[in-house]
């Protein structure tokens, strides 16, 4: 497995250190507007905003799934680039938004187009953009012309939701799962019936599930007995670790991470 340094991987595991404050909040004004009516912060700040698209110099990209922009009530900002998690700082004046300079992670990710990451990077250094929000939409056009569209993201419910696993955590280490397990590891939880099921990457698995407060008890885990590769085999028998324990649960927007008490983990993400 590819293993990285929590120093590298924090913010795509975790919310950016300098913003813990945004949590998974996200904002209540839905009106439409450029950011300098009225209310200039709160129409843009406290949103997590999905990238749709960047256009540069004519060109326009359809960006990841995992490329996001929120930014917080003080000005603190954190986001992806798509592969890359980075945070800065905003400056919001009038209808326009200046972003510093941004420290990021340095990973190359399986399927994701670096072009992007470097492009976005790129574009938001450009200097001042002019936002304008409508209909959960928000637009950002530089002084260059390049454009960024973004819409507005409502975060992921504990229950009901399909959480797709894409990491291991060890104490201070933090794992990539392997490629061959792609989407196949994932679990959901279901309020009514107190149970949590799902996929291992390879077996099928339920148990019990007691949600308390931020932590959540896991019963004796129920598989199936398939055989497969060595490495779904691997990740299987890490995961299956967390069963019969107590984990801590934080929701960031749309990641999830469960903690053990021996630092034991995994992240998240909503499917969608």
């Amino acid at each position: 497995m590819d293993k990285q340094r929590l120093a590298l991987t924090a913010l795509i595991l975790l919310p950016f250190p300098l913003l813990a404050a945004c949590g998974t909040e996200s904002g209540s004004d839905s009106g439409s507007g450029s950011v300098g009516s009225g209310s200039t912060k709160t129409t843009v700040t406290g949103v997590h905003w999905n990238v749709d698209s960047l256009t540069v110099d004519g060109k326009t990209e359809k960006a990841p799934d995992s490329a996001y922009l929120q930014i917080a009530d003080d000005g603190e900002v954190n986001g992806n680039y798509g592969c890359n998690g980075f945070g800065t700082t905003a400056t919001v004046k009038g209808d326009t938004i200046a972003f510093g300079t941004a420290q990021s992670t340095d990973m190359a990710c399986l399927g994701t187009p670096m072009e992007f990451e470097e492009a976005f990077a790129g574009t938001l250094t450009d200097g001042e953009f002019t936002a304008e929000r409508a209909d959960g939409k928000l637009t950002l056009t530089s002084k260059k012309g390049a454009t960024v569209k973004l819409s507005e993201e409502k975060p992921a419910e504990l229950y009901g939701t399909k959480w797709q696993i894409n990491s291991l955590m060890d104490h201070e280490v933090a794992q990539s799962l392997p490629e061959e397990v792609g989407d196949k590891a994932w679990f959901t939880l279901d309020e009514k019936s107190g149970k949590l099921t799902g996929s291992l990457g390879c077996n099928r698995v339920t148990a019990e599930a007691t949600v308390s407060k931020d932590r959540i008890t896991l019963g004796n885990p129920g598989t199936t007995r398939r055989m497969c590769s060595d490495s779904l085999m691997a990740a299987e028998k890490s995961l299956l670790k967390l069963f019969k324990s107590t984990l801590e649960y934080r929701i960031d927007h749309r990641t999830i991470t469960l903690t053990s008490e021996n630092d034991l983990g995994i992240s998240a993400v909503a499917d969608k």
